[in-house]
């Protein structure tokens, strides 16, 4: 069934891709960029990152977005969770300078980017700072969105540990700590 519903996410994906208006970032496209992103006008409260960065309402991010489809296809096989998540972290981790290029090749204004994931366990180590999503309308709707996702990538199909256990955040990287990080 998991089998299933991940061909029709797949095929339902690049209709996804079109209509957010998401791109790849430069760079080597294909196997090892993981990542998609669009520009995107910061709607949170206001947030001071670790460099002294402050982001504020309004203040232009690049957004990146996970590609969920691709990931729950090449993980499907997979048991371990540790191994999935090492998978993902080599993925981000690759994907990363494609995205400082292309921030670097737009404007000054782009202070950072943003996601918003459950997975942020070891982001730190790729230079993240996990921010909570303080209002808790957004932060459940952003759960329940995420709900699909924990069902389908869950070997044993439970959904009791995604319930109790995992709440989004957001995750926040300077231009100037990407840059650092992940300059070509």
């Amino acid at each position: 069934m998991r089998g299933y519903l991940i061909s029709i996410w797949s095929f339902i994906d690049p209709i996804y891709y079109f209509c957010t208006r998401l791109i790849h970032p430069p760079g080597e496209a294909g196997e090892g960029n993981i990542l998609r992103i669009r520009l995107t006008q910061y709607k949170g409260r206001n947030v001071v990152l670790s460099d002294g960065t402050q982001i504020n309402k309004n203040d232009t991010l690049v957004k990146i977005h996970l590609h969920n489809a691709r990931i729950l296809k090449e993980l499907k096989g997979i048991k371990s969770e540790l191994k999935k998540a090492k998978i993902i972290y080599r993925y981000v981790q690759h994907s990363l300078p494609g995205v400082e290029v292309y921030i670097r090749s737009r404007s000054d204004e782009i202070k950072g980017i943003i996601g918003i994931t459950l997975l942020n366990k070891g982001c730190e180590r790729l230079g993240f700072e996990i921010v909570d999503i303080t209002n808790p309308i957004y932060k459940w709707f952003k759960w329940a969105a995420f709900l699909p996702i924990g069902i389908l990538s869950n070997q044993n199909g439970s959904i009791g540990y995604f319930i109790k256990h995992q709440q989004p955040n957001y995750l926040f990287m300077s231009t100037k700590k990407l840059s650092n990080m992940y300059k070509r």
